[in-house]
């Protein structure tokens, strides 16, 4: 069919919309040379016309025409309303599976909606007579096949992004100008809910960026307009004007307050009026906002967020399929009761008892409907550590979207469907900071009202809006009187909750305030935990105590390990772990960090670890029910942390050279004496610069240190002032009096570790967070800092074992990773002191002891190579100068001959070695592998291929666990023997 004999046939076509539909699609589809619904699918699975079941209200199916993954068509006669055609598509696109295209026509207008989630929604209009442009049928022609090419560019994030950005400069105007943070919050929320409102037509005629633009001339007149408008807001509606405006109530509009604008903010406010306010995204909004808004999070605007799929990530397990799940089963008995009972046809007219148990059988199926209904409108979701709302306004949809589901899926089964009865009450928010409450509530209602409209439904009046006093703003954890603070009923619990290490907790959240946390729960969180375990205890007691059925938390990574790992171990004591991501990526306050998802469930159900099955999760987060491995004490001050400074300890070379140049102090001692080269991680792994540390040792006194001059005088200027500074409450910055007190040494000198490295000319160090486990030997000139792990080992074979393969694949199952990187952090406790060495090569065992040991003789040559081999690769002879310290003491320094030489020295660090792990390099490891397999009894296995990882692990596992038996009953017997000689001399 041609452009000009589709559009004349149709031009003058008075048929009703059931008459000629089928026709004129059909017509379309020659038009476009498209195969025709009963052509291209005879038995209608993915293109059908009258897609869905009867419906009560009369007519066939929830659309006129149906293309799975294209579209969904639904047609009126001429000069219809389109609109609600429009809206009766939106009602049925869930049970149409969310095509991306929702199409209205009549005979003379097509009209294609775009349905994509994150995008702004987009119309395309086509008239009849625009068939006969090539352009406008190509158009239509991707609906069917190529649906991708109508999708909008513009995503509801950018949006959002662009609001956010235009507030955010307003905001700090007017706070620049005096205004208080929250005041100016509380009237931002304000005015971006109004944008929104005018965009979803709650507000009249473009309103309120009328009445923005009429104020340009003159900004002091904004004020006195947006006063009349919130009062009618607030109180039952009203004219603004001559405009009437709606009752929308809450707490939002809960005065008639307006900051002063001038012209840079209303130029600002025109801006953001232009946007498509409708399409802004509730998701990403409050995070936006808060960032915008909170004078503490506005270095984080430009940062990422969290967005849907991974909140799904919590949502979907914890919320949507176990709902689903209860649906199903309510769904089958309600087809089978309504299969059952006698079905009435123009042909057969039920009478007498065939019409009682017909009526019997749908009141039983309309129970059952109602009965869940009832189930979802009672089921309540609380986020304790809700933010600005984003866990809340996506599990409020999802809940929606059930019951929309249920209803239609019960009308395809012949019942009547309901209008829409969850709301915002169902979400439950718990919220510390003021701007973050007010925003979530803010997010909620926004995601409430975008759901009702792009569902085809009415949303709430008079009010609009209802206070939502469900979104606390208070501490989750802690009363203001020091007791543990108590959540409000729930059926599932969900968010993601602070994150703040142990060690961060006094310096972000004050010593009061953590000293009367640990109080409350000391009994119940263990001292070492991380700042999320008390919300997984507080998500454990509501499971318990209030039955909770599932609780799903984003949470450090570290809750693997130690002290947060016990407070996983209490929750399975009563629910079981049914859903976890041991090691995601996820993003907190803008950074990009990796943490574990876990869901706990009080009922038995099916299991995924990391989004396989399996039939276990332990507290470990691991598929495999065996308990952690056990410290020995054969390994016991094997290894330590280096120093911890906290000031300027470190000192540039040039000072630290004319230092050593200095003449005899007083005391007739050298500044050598407290001058160390000192390193870190990234030192050993990428050639740093040598770097020197001031060092009056762990247990010197102030008037022995004032004997070093020099040194001395600089630690009076620059470390005393810092380790005895006051912040604006005149309280001290540095916690430990010790700390402030003893200001010249350094905050954790690590006496042990000195006293264990003392008498050793090299000792083995290993950087405690890298994705390239290395570990090399420092000469006793070096004092190693926090960011290095210590072995006070001097030996080639204690290098060899550590190197090893064994070790590494300990290692890694073992350790806890951390940073966006998701690096390995090397632990003293949980990898270190765990490792079961060769009998007869522990760390107990002074290497003297074990040098003829052929094991050992092996290890060592490997090692030893391995170690020459990597040094000749960082430095080789013909690119290096050695030159001597100026002092003795002191390694030579390492220099380039000639500018190329330092150009291709800078390429040489341990980092792009083992990046690039060359033959070389991998030979060298796997001499030293199989030295190392040899010492444990396991050499032929190796060279057979069958020490793979896992066998490796399980059979360092069971060597741990067989030698922590020997230690136990070693240490019992010591005891017994202690007090059978305090007994005879009693």
């Amino acid at each position: 069919m041609t452009p000009s004999e589709f559009i004349k046939k149709w031009r003058n076509v008075e048929l009703k919309e059931r008459t000629a539909s089928q026709s004129h699609f059909n017509d379309i589809c020659r038009l476009l040379n498209i195969e025709d619904p009963i052509a291209a699918d005879p038995k209608g699975e993915w293109f059908t016309f009258e897609k869905g079941a009867s419906k009560t209200s009369g007519g066939e199916g929830w659309a006129d025409v149906w293309r799975k993954n294209s579209f969904a068509w639904e047609y009126k006669g001429k000069r219809a309303n389109l609109d609600k055609a429009f809206d009766q598509l939106l009602q049925y696109a869930i049970a149409l599976e969310n095509p991306p295209l929702l199409i209205v026509s009549d005979m003379d207008v097509i009209r294609i909606h775009t349905n994509w989630t994150n995008t702004v929604q987009k119309v395309y209009t086509i008239h009849l007579d625009d068939l006969s442009d090539a352009a406008n049928r190509e158009l239509l022609r991707n609906a069917f096949d190529a649906p991708e090419r109508l999708k909008p560019s513009k995503t509801r994030q950018q949006v959002t992004e662009q609001a956010a950005q235009k507030f955010a400069n307003m905001a700090q105007r007017l706070r620049d100008r005096g205004h208080d943070a929250q005041e100016v919050a509380h009237f931002v929320n304000r005015l971006v809910f109004c944008m929104f409102a005018e965009d979803v037509d709650l507000l009249p005629n473009k309103m309120f960026e009328r009445m923005i633009k009429a104020a340009l001339p003159d900004p002091a007149t904004f004020s006195s307009h947006a006063q009349l408008l919130f009062v009618a807001m607030q109180k039952r509606g009203g004219l603004v004007g001559f405009e009437k405006v709606a009752w929308f109530n809450g707490g939002l509009f809960d005065s008639d307050a307006v900051l002063p604008l001038e012209k840079d903010d209303l130029n600002d406010l025109v801006d953001a009026a232009k946007l498509d306010w409708s399409d802004i995204d509730p998701a990403i909004l409050g995070t936006l906002f808060e960032r915008g808004l909170n004078p503490a999070k506005r270095s984080q605007l430009g940062a990422h967020y969290t967005d849907r799929d991974k909140i799904m990530q919590i949502v979907n397990p914890v919320i949507v399929q176990p709902l689903l799940g209860e649906w199903a089963a309510v769904r089958a008995e309600i087809q089978l009761t309504l299969a059952n009972a006698p079905k009435q046809t123009k042909q057969k007219l039920l009478r007498g008892a065939e019409l009682a148990a017909s009526t019997r059988a749908h009141r039983k199926a309309e129970k059952l409907l109602s009965e869940f209904i009832e189930r979802l409108k009672n089921f309540r979701v609380l986020d304790p550590a809700c933010g600005s709302g984003n866990f809340l306004y996506i599990a409020l949809l999802e809940l929606k979207n059930i019951e929309h589901r249920a209803n239609l899926e019960a009308e395809a089964l012949g019942l009547s469907r309901g209008f829409p009865q969850i709301g915002p009450e169902v979400v439950l928010g718990i919220e510390l900071s003021a701007y973050a409450a007010e925003l979530a509530r803010i997010s909620v209602w926004i995601g409430e009202i975008q759901w009702m409209r792009r569902n085809g439904f009415e949303g709430n009046r008079n009010p609009i809006l209802r206070t939502l006093n469900t979104i606390e703003n208070r501490d989750a954890v802690l009363n203001e009187n020091g007791t543990q603070a108590e959540w409000p009923k729930a059926d599932v619990v969900i968010g993601n909750p602070p994150f703040l290490g142990d060690k961060r907790m006094i310096a972000e959240l004050g010593e009061s305030y953590v000293q009367k946390l640990r109080a409350a729960h000391k009994n119940d969180v263990p001292g070492g935990a991380n700042f999320v375990c008390y919300w997984i205890y507080h998500a454990n007691k509501l499971a318990a105590n209030a039955g909770a059925e599932r609780v799903g938390l984003v949470t450090t990574n570290a809750v693997r390990t130690g002290a947060d790992r016990k407070v996983l171990e209490t929750f399975t004591r009563t629910a079981e772990i049914f859903e976890a991501w041991s090691d995601e990526p996820w993003i907190v306050d803008g950074a990009s960090v990796r943490v574990s998802i876990i869901c706990f469930s009080n009922a038995p159900q099916p299991k995924r670890l990391n989004g396989n099955t399996v039939n276990i999760i332990t507290p470990s987060l691991s598929a495999f029910p065996q308990p952690m491995p056990v410290a020995l004490q054969e390994n016991a001050r094997g290894s330590f942390t280096g120093v911890f400074l906290n000031g300027a300890f470190e000192i540039e070379q040039a000072k630290a050279i004319n230092w050593l140049k200095a003449p005899l102090n007083v005391s007739g001692s050298y500044n050598s004496d407290v001058l160390r080269l000192t390193a870190n991680g990234e030192d050993l792994l990428q050639r740093g610069e040598v770097k020197w540390l001031l060092d009056f040792g762990a247990d010197i006194g102030e008037d022995e240190a004032a004997l070093y001059e020099l040194p001395f005088e600089y630690a009076l200027r620059k470390i005393k002032p810092f380790r005895q500074r006051k912040n604006d409450d005149g309280e001290y910055v540095v916690r430990r009096k010790n700390h402030r007190e003893r200001w010249w040494i350094h905050a954790e000198p690590r006496p042990g570790m000195r006293r264990a490295i003392g008498s050793l000319s090299r000792f083995l160090v290993t950087p405690m967070v890298s994705s390239t486990r290395i570990f090399r030997f420092l000469c006793a000139a070096y004092l190693p800092n926090q960011k290095l792990v210590v072995f006070p080992r001097d030996d080639y074979t204690s290098l060899g074992i550590l190197s090893s393969i064994c070790h590494e694949t300990w290692t890694l199952e073992y350790c806890s990773w951390i940073g966006a990187g998701n690096d390995p952090t090397y632990s003293a406790n949980s990898v270190f002191q765990t490792f079961p060495f060769p009998k007869g090569l522990t760390p107990n065992i002074p290497a003297k002891d074990y040098v003829n040991d052929p094991r050992a003789i092996r290890i060592a040559d490997a090692a030893r190579r391995l170690d020459e081999l990597r040094d000749n690769w960082l430095n080789p002879a013909d690119l290096i100068v050695r030159m001597p310290e100026v002092v003795q003491g002191y390694p030579d320094r390492i220099l380039p001959k000639d500018d190329a030489s330092a150009k291709e020295l800078k390429k040489r660090t341990l980092t792009n070695l083992y990046n690039a792990r060359p033959t070389w390099l991998d030979n060298a490891h796997k001499a030293l592998d199989e030295a190392v397999a040899e010492a444990y009894g396991w050499g032929d296995d190796w060279r057979d291929g069958k020490l793979t990882e896992d066998e490796i692990l399980a059979r360092l596992f069971k060597l741990n666990q067989e030698r922590a038996k020997v230690e136990a009953k070693t240490t019992s017997k010591a005891k017994s023997k202690i007090k059978g000689r305090r007994k005879t001399k009693k």
